[in-house]
């Protein structure tokens, strides 16, 4: 047995079915106690701000740039998002265009978001983003390795696209609605975690299902385990799906009843959205249908 396998066979994180879908009730059933407006604006610190558009362009993600650094100027009582996520080769745009130093530059890489081609090209990809100003990459987990039980190769991988980040951040996606099972979700959220991952992500929103309640309870737990066997702490990142402010909260409940308060904030909770910064920002303000970004 390889020592992946092992971390595998060791783990009792939870995978009945029943079970944590009993678990998530509970947790909606404490989400009255969450609808705040301080709340609210915790989670918008949290977002992720995101264009992942085959149109996408210099100018059209300069634009969506503009806004991000506008919203410092126009609404100073609230904390500005905690990240912009575009493609990799955008890296560099955004660097020339970004004015708020308290706003990360994220991008997806290696293959996304079907993370089907060769580690070289991973590298690389990842490699040239972080030269172009990259912060954070997110990168999508090989599933044929994983499903095919490839646990070394696919580890291996994952560790020599860490590497070529250097300092950057890497954000794992496991793509939990083509994995659906809650066994396999485990496995995966593992593997990215003893491959150095800095965050494990639901799902890229691109082909199969996003964000799920029940994947996210099982990669939080995923993360509470880890951290207790090494003491690295791991973010956690929903998305795909994520569009209303009662979406979010319900992630926002599971990070804190599995693994407490010292997860919430922008440094180890993400969430990956476009419709949802307007949602959550009208609930903010108190003015429905408002649309800003």
């Amino acid at each position: 047995m390889d020592r992946y396998s092992k971390v595998i066979s060791e783990s009792h994180v939870l995978t009945d079915k029943e079970k944590i879908a009993s678990e998530i009730e509970k947790i909606k059933e404490r989400l009255p106690e969450l609808r705040k407006p301080e709340i609210y604006g915790k989670i918008f610190s949290c977002i992720d701000l995101t264009t992942l558009n085959t149109t996408d362009s210099q100018d059209s993600v300069s634009s969506f740039i503009k806004r991000v650094n506008d919203f410092d100027n126009d609404y100073p009582q609230f904390k500005n998002v905690a990240a912009v996520c575009v493609f990799s080769n955008f890296a560099g745009v955004v660097r020339s265009h970004l004015e708020v130093s308290d706003v990360k530059i994220a991008v997806v890489a290696g293959g996304f978001p079907s993370g089907q081609t060769f580690t070289e090209v991973k590298v690389a990809d990842t490699a040239l983003a972080v030269s172009e100003g990259a912060d954070e990459v997110d990168v999508v987990m090989n599933l044929g390795m994983l499903l095919d039980g490839a646990y070394e190769e696919l580890c291996d991988e994952l560790i020599e696209v860490k590497h070529a980040a250097k300092d950057a951040h890497i954000k794992v996606i496991i793509e939990s609605g083509a994995l659906k099972d809650a066994a396999k979700i485990r496995d995966a959220s593992l593997l990215a975690m003893w491959s150095d991952a800095d965050f494990i992500k639901t799902s890229t929103g691109k082909v199969y299902q996003g964000a799920s309640p029940e994947a996210a309870y099982v990669m939080c737990s995923c993360i509470k385990e880890y951290y207790e066997k090494t003491g690295r702490k791991v973010g956690f990142k929903a998305a795909g799906g994520v569009r209303s402010t009662e979406d979010a909260l319900l992630y926002y409940a599971i990070v804190r009843e599995v693994l407490g308060e010292e997860w919430l904030d922008r440094d180890y909770f993400r969430i990956g959205a476009s419709s949802l910064a307007n949602n959550i920002l009208a609930d903010m303000l108190n003015e429905p249908n408002f649309n800003y970004f």
